[in-house]
């Protein structure tokens, strides 16, 4: 789990998990029961056609960065012994249920983007899949529940994933699955977001050559927009030279 009771926003609250366990291994909870299991799928399903209800485009289910549904995906805190526990592919039940139960509310016809990543909130070298090939065993039941867009969460978009290859998780993702995909991972910024301090602006040449390449789709940008709300304007007006430099205490503001 990434929180323990007492954090905000609801001290009250146990936190919740496939076995009990942090993401350091320890017992912080009792694991869910199925049936707590299936009321959690049945609420993502009601929230996803919340969504389409009140006039969303879509919706981005969160499978990444240790959060509930990566701790399925994850071997440290997933070592259930049911329907839920097992290998890699195993693993995806509780997430395909999820993507399977969204689609029955929201119908063919309404975007379902699912984030995963390798990295976790406290092991930014952990990978989900050491191999494109362990990456396909994993990704493919998502794409059969009903994904329609990757969003591959990385922490340097440039780097790649696998050795042999320049391509990075959403290249590997999109080749794999032949779904489109989203980038992330200090877009436009020099340095990564885990050091929590001060970025420069750096040249977009390499983002722009990959999007050329069609290695990926779409872009997400994070701290650059904290920092500088008319981020994407002035990129599309080609003014790159008045992008700010990212600083920590716009952390602090809101927009």
């Amino acid at each position: 789990m990434t929180r323990k009771k007492g954090d905000l926003p609801n001290e009250e609250a146990n936190p919740v998990g496939p076995s009990g366990l942090n993401l350091d291994g320890d017992k912080v909870t009792e694991p869910l029961t199925e049936k707590e299991i299936t009321d959690l799928v049945e609420a993502y399903a009601q929230a996803a056609a919340d969504a389409k209800r009140i006039g969303f485009d879509g919706i981005e289910l969160h499978g990444a960065h240790g959060y509930l549904i990566d701790q399925f995906f994850w071997e440290q805190t997933n070592q259930r012994t049911d329907r839920y526990g097992g290998d890699l592919v195993a693993r995806t039940r509780f997430a395909v249920e999820i993507i399977e139960a969204c689609r029955r509310e929201v119908g063919p016809d309404f975007p379902i983007i699912f984030r995963f990543s390798q990295w976790k909130m406290n092991d930014f070298q952990a990978k989900l899949a050491k191999s494109p090939e362990e990456l396909e065993d994993f990704l493919l039941p998502l794409v059969e529940a009903g994904v329609d867009i990757f969003h591959c969460s990385t922490r340097r978009f440039w780097e790649p994933e696998f050795e042999g290859s320049n391509l990075n998780l959403a290249g590997w993702t999109k080749k794999l699955t032949g779904k489109p995909v989203i980038s992330v991972g200090s877009v436009g910024l020099d340095g990564e977001f885990t050091s929590f301090q001060g970025a420069e602006t750096t040249s977009l040449d390499g983002l722009l050559e990959k999007l050329d390449k069609e290695e990926f789709d779409l872009v997400a940008i994070g701290r650059s927009l904290l920092m500088d709300p008319a981020w994407v304007k002035k990129v599309r007006d080609g003014r790159v030279d008045d992008l700010l430099p990212f600083d920590k205490e716009s952390l602090k503001k809101l927009y």
